[in-house]
């Protein structure tokens, strides 16, 4: 294994999940509130009801201040691609690059053009065509997040592509492989289900605020009308995806599929922990004598088996086994991955030392194996691995534990993710119910409820991308290329200041996007409402 700076690794690491985290903030809010708007404006086109106009248009202020600050934190997020993770953005560059470039030629132009007809042309187009233009900027703003989300998917699970051993470059032999994997589908629909989840919460939260303030009330009323109904569709529909997504991710990223539910020895009928305290030991390297340890646990009773597989007798590996294997089960040791990754890295070298001494021969041996499906099946899936190889040992032992994202943080966010999703399907189905009951006024504890889910809301989709992000670490590229290889060979210091100068900036931003939103929450519409 190579000398590593992990100061420059993790400030690198720490500038890019800031940049991510603080973008996220926008994003979500920014993919649903599009479509409530559109439906809004819908019953505004079928009614010619002005309260209808006035809704929208005051909805539509909210998304236009969300919409600027998110765009000015993407772009950012994209350059650091090239400054902080140049040996990423090369090794894979080809695919990574692709959906990207799409998302702002098809996406993100759709959405930019649309959304000036949304906001100024009210008094300028047809409503028939300002109706269809604010579809339009919400169809162009989901299919952004489509782009972006194929090309994180295919970062966790690489498929539709050729290693190219001349240029040593991952290149795109099949664009719909890579467009229309399981993991894609999974992610997309997942995270903007996610979305339009907060975007419920938001429009139903400040709604309740104007109901206890007494104020804009027939505006309050129809917004949880909408935003409900929206928010039930959503959350039915994301449960189920993320019910999918973990029996994907249980075969194709095991260990943060253990990580999620702090998993360290396999075996058959499995509980699911609905809640739990960790104990210590899931914050030490884990070594065959490490012990389960929860201080705290409430657990249903084989259904991690059950929701895994649909068979309760089914074996789940644990960390442990992952780690170290399990021969009975046909768990390979990750002492063997590295090996196996460290021998398709020395093919690689030497074909490139063959290719500069002249020897053609041995290249065209060597290179015949980058050629060959059951080498690259068999050995180059564990390139990433290499990195990870020592000759010493004690050193190789040390690193075999290095190949365990944080179990603490990836299961409590986990676990706070879902708790809070059943949470916010139980507030949009208590909301529709009093309003048909014609009872939500006098609700002041549902209310209140609400106001305050909408932060809730925010640390819900924030913990997702947690989950996402850190339990599939030390990877950036799963089993391909560790974080620690992709990060650029730039000083550390110059990592530091910008983090926080990206932390100052980014504060500001945020403080500036919560005052503008309270502001404008607290004019409530211009032009009228009850």
């Amino acid at each position: 294994m190579e000398h590593i700076d992990f100061a420059l690794v993790n400030w690198s690491r720490a500038q890019f999940a800031l940049t991510a985290m603080v973008h996220w903030l926008f994003v979500p809010l920014t993919l649903g509130l599009a479509f409530i708007l559109a439906f809004m404006e819908t019953m505004y086109y079928k009614t010619r009801d002005p309260e209808w106009k006035t809704i929208t248009k005051f909805w539509m202020k909210l998304f236009g201040i969300n919409f600027a600050i998110g765009v000015a934190t993407g772009i950012i997020l994209e350059f650091e691609f090239g400054t902080n993770w140049s040996n990423y953005s090369w090794f894979v560059g080809d695919i990574f690059g692709a959906p990207l470039a799409i998302e702002g030629i098809m996406a993100f132009f759709l959405e930019s053009t649309f959304i000036a007809v949304m906001f100024f042309g009210w008094n300028k187009v047809s409503p028939r065509f300002h109706l269809i233009a604010t579809w339009l900027t919400a169809v162009g703003a989901n299919l952004s997040a489509l782009w972006i989300l194929v090309a994180n998917a295919w970062m966790q699970n690489p498929q539709g592509m050729r290693f190219n051993p001349d240029t040593a470059r991952n290149e795109m032999v099949n664009f719909w492989d890579v467009l229309l994997s399981e993991t894609a589908a999974n992610k997309f629909i997942h995270t903007t289900t996610s979305g339009f989840v907060l975007a419920s919460v938001f429009v139903i939260g400040i709604s309740a605020w104007f109901l206890l303030k007494k104020r804009h009330q027939l505006l309050a009323r129809r917004s949880m009308i909408v935003a409900g109904t929206f928010g039930v569709i959503a959350s039915v529909i994301l449960i189920g995806s993320g019910d999918t997504s973990s029996r994907e991710l249980s075969r194709i990223q095991p260990m943060k599929f253990a990580a999620m539910e702090a998993h360290l020895d396999g075996g058959s009928d499995v509980p699911l922990i609905a809640i739990g305290v960790l104990g210590p030991n899931t914050s030490q390297p884990i070594t065959p004598d490490t012990q389960e340890d929860m201080i705290f646990k409430i657990e249903v009773p084989a259904l991690l088996s059950l929701m895994t597989h649909g068979d309760r007798t089914t074996y789940i590996p644990g960390i442990k086994d992952l780690l170290y294997g399990n021969k009975a089960q046909g768990v390979m040791p990750a002492v063997e991955k590295i090996k196996l990754g460290y021998e398709a890295q020395q093919t690689l070298r030497a074909y490139k030392d063959a290719q500069q001494a002249g020897d053609t021969l041995q290249a065209l041996q060597l290179r015949s194996r980058f050629e060959d499906p059951a080498w690259m099946q068999s050995t180059f899936k564990y390139f990433g691995y290499g990195a990870y190889y020592d000759e010493n040992p004690e050193v190789l032992k040390q690193n075999i534990t290095r190949l365990v994202p944080n179990i603490s943080m990836t299961f409590y966010a986990f676990h706070i993710m879902v708790g809070l999703g059943f949470w916010f399907l139980m507030l949009f189905a208590l909301v529709l119910w009093f309003i048909y009951r014609q009872q939500i006024d006098r609700t002041r504890w549902l209310l209140w409820a609400a106001v305050w889910t909408i932060p809730l809301a925010y640390l819900a989709s924030e913990s997702g991308w947690v989950v996402a992000e850190v339990g599939r670490q030390p990877w950036v590229i799963q089993d391909l290329m560790s974080t620690m290889t992709a990060v650029s060979h730039i000083d550390t210091t110059s990592v530091m200041i910008t983090f926080w100068l990206f932390a100052i900036t980014f504060a500001a931003l945020v403080t500036a996007e919560i005052r503008i939103m309270l502001k404008q929450i607290k004019n409530g519409p211009n032009d009228g409402g009850h």
